[in-house]
């Protein structure tokens, strides 16, 4: 069940951000959309490729035990039916037979309404951060209409995976209201298949990936091969993975078309591996906390044992308080050999390597750290959105929006303002300036309108520092002034304190 705390920002609030200054637009939108799928406008792509970034350096390039890789969006389909994806990769799926809408099993929600110890009827809702108040609300509109007398107990959900056999047929379906009409859970196969080369038949079926990791697997012996890398090490790889959802939701965090950033962290069969899982799980909470996500936000949430898949020694999830409730951003687990073995059976390429401690050959236990991009995209402007009341130059008070986005993932560096636009010595002065940073940063330009309504329009899309070239800059010693986003302050600077200071927060 989501956590009820969420935070202030709402996702309609967040949705019309995006639509408005060009973050994610709406994927075929003029041709009425296609649910699941978004498309990245100007500042979306580039937040989108910091994320990235910032993650790769940090996971490959700062560290001497990781490499990475790029492998294809399609593969051989023995790589998914070796992992267990063909015949396992399936979410319990729910039919309204009259609607004909679908629903996740674990999504749709239902509970008895119980009055004086009798039950007299069931009543559902989808999943959401209000699930049982919304069920309690909908129990006591049945025994209004109803009007039965007594007392109401509170209800207790359940999710369609617990319903009886005896329990479906009277509990009602979201869509009409009316009990009868739903389906027994059934399983649904999420991967994307697809055909390869000129014919159409069995032996041309292929499958989208729906997740980075098998290319890991997969490459494992190459990569020993020609890396170089002694255990322990990691491989990594950003990339697209597709999952046919039944029911897409909450914007980008669940959509059938996303962005994955995985690790497989591979270690010694006898290494200590709750230690290894523990370590990782701290590097990625103090990564996520490099990026502007409040430690207040982020919580962790240890799998139950007898819900792990056989072969797991352990998974946590660090979870971020989004407003629709706390929900997994990043998965950390523990696969054990699992994997390899996998591999080896069904493609029958050895997979073992050898340790040249103990003289034998073995295969490698795994840590792997799971993210997706488009979660980080929304957690870190759920975090960063902001709504005050300040004053302008006048002494009014007004509404100001502002992102609060670090400056290492934030679209727009710095934005460049000529005070003027109808004087060409200032204009001249902030375009050669402008050019200049360009060179290493994201930078925007923008000579139109006062220079307290262009602040605010850097405010909203997240903006760290505007520098103003003003009469004193040409005059005087040729500093300018500096704004910085959250506190609004204003400072002089030379050009040289401006690079010294972006080469110290952007990295």
């Amino acid at each position: 069940m989501p956590d009820p705390t969420s935070p202030a920002v709402s996702m309609e609030t967040l949705v019309a951000l995006c639509k408005r200054r060009g973050f994610i637009f709406p994927s075929s939108e003029i041709y009425g959309g296609i649910n699941g799928f978004f498309d990245y406008g100007p500042l979306g792509a580039e937040l989108k490729k910091n994320i990235r970034d910032c993650w790769w350096d940090d996971m490959v390039r700062r560290r001497d035990d990781i490499v990475g890789i790029e492998t294809s969006i399609i593969m051989h389909p023995k790589v998914w039916e070796a992992s267990g994806h063909v015949a396992g990769f399936t979410d319990p799926l729910v039919d309204c037979k009259v609607s004909k809408q679908r629903y996740r099993a674990d999504q749709l929600f239902f509970a008895p309404v119980v009055v004086d110890g009798r039950a007299v009827g069931y009543v559902s809702v989808l999943e959401s951060e209000r699930t049982t108040e919304a069920l309690q609300e909908a129990a006591e509109t049945l025994k209004r209409k109803k009007a039965i007398q007594g007392s109401l107990e509170p209800v207790h959900p359940r999710d369609m995976t617990e319903a009886k056999p005896e329990e479906v047929a009277l509990i009602p379906s979201p869509a009409t209201g009316e009990p009868g009409s739903l389906t027994a859970p059934r399983s649904f196969n999420m991967m994307f298949q697809t055909n390869v080369g000129a014919m159409t038949d069995a032996s041309s079926v292929a499958y989208l990936r729906p997740e980075t990791a098998q290319g890991m697997f997969a490459d494992f012996k190459s990569v020993v091969d020609t890396g170089r890398v002694k255990l322990p090490f990691g491989i990594a790889q950003i990339g697209k993975s597709f999952r046919n959802e039944i029911t897409p939701r909450n914007f980008i965090f669940r959509s059938r078309e996303f962005e994955q950033m995985e690790m497989e962290y591979f270690i010694h069969e006898d290494a200590d591996w709750a230690k290894c899982h523990r370590e990782w799980i701290n590097w990625c909470k103090d990564w996520l906390l490099s990026i502007g996500l409040p430690e207040t936000h982020l919580s962790e949430f240890d799998h139950p044992r007898e819900k792990l898949a056989f072969y797991s020694r352990g998974t946590t999830d660090i979870m971020f308080r989004y407003p629709f409730g706390a929900q997994e951003l990043w998965g950390i687990a523990a696969r054990g050999d699992y994997d390899l073995k996998q591999h080896e059976k069904f493609s029958g390429v050895p997979q073992a390597i050898f340790d040249e401690a103990t003289k034998k050959k073995f295969i490698p236990h795994v840590i792997e750290p799971a993210v997706g991009v488009d979660r980080i995209f929304l957690a870190v402007l759920c975090a960063g959105y902001a709504e005050e009341d300040v004053k302008d130059d006048k002494g009014n008070v007004e509404k100001r929006t502002v992102l609060r986005l670090s400056p290492r993932i934030a679209p727009i560096k710095v934005a460049v303002l000529p005070l003027l636009k109808n004087k060409p010595e200032l204009v001249a002065r902030a375009g050669a300036l402008h050019k200049k940073l360009q060179r290493k940063y994201a930078v925007f330009y923008d000579e139109s309108g006062a220079i307290g309504r262009r602040y605010r329009r850097q405010d909203e899309i997240g903006t760290p520092w505007c520098v103003t070239i003003d009469f004193e800059t040409i005059e005087k010693d040729g500093s300018f002034t500096l704004r910085e986003r959250d506190s609004m302050q204003q400072k002089r600077i030379h050009e040289a304190e401006l690079f010294a200071l972006l080469e110290d927060r952007v990295f």
